[in-house]
């Protein structure tokens, strides 16, 4: 059975190109534009893997990935992002306990389907 792989980033072109990138590989995977939308979906098909931006409109990326693992703590949660301000930003959240493995953006497709190998 392929694993269920969930990619969230509100620029649909790099959503849509990750997914297609890890469905060529083997992996059931789904686009997300927003963070609310994955979670709606987190409970009918609990994923293994979470893959998202960590500046999302809306709930960010962090947040999100902290719902899903109070709610799912076996599904791992990998984030990436373009923004040298990010590094800051998730400063915060590990202060408070929190720590996500991070891509940098753009991501190589070989370096995705690693960490997703390795992750999920």
């Amino acid at each position: 059975m392929a694993k269920r792989i969930f990619v969230v980033d509100d620029e649909k072109c790099i959503a849509n190109s990750l997914v297609t990138i890890l469905r060529n590989s083997g992996y059931e995977a789904t686009a997300f534009y927003n963070a609310q939308s994955a979670l709606e979906q987190v409970e009918s098909f609990s994923p293994e893997l979470v893959i998202s931006d960590v500046l999302t409109p809306g709930m960010n990326g962090v947040e999100m990935a902290i719902l899903i693992r109070e709610r799912h703590p076996t599904c791992k949660v990998l984030l990436f992002s373009g923004q040298a301000a990010t590094a800051e930003f998730l400063e915060g959240f590990r202060r408070r306990g929190y720590d996500f493995e991070v891509l940098v953006k753009p991501v190589h497709p070989n370096e995705l389907l690693a960490r997703a190998k390795n992750v999920a």
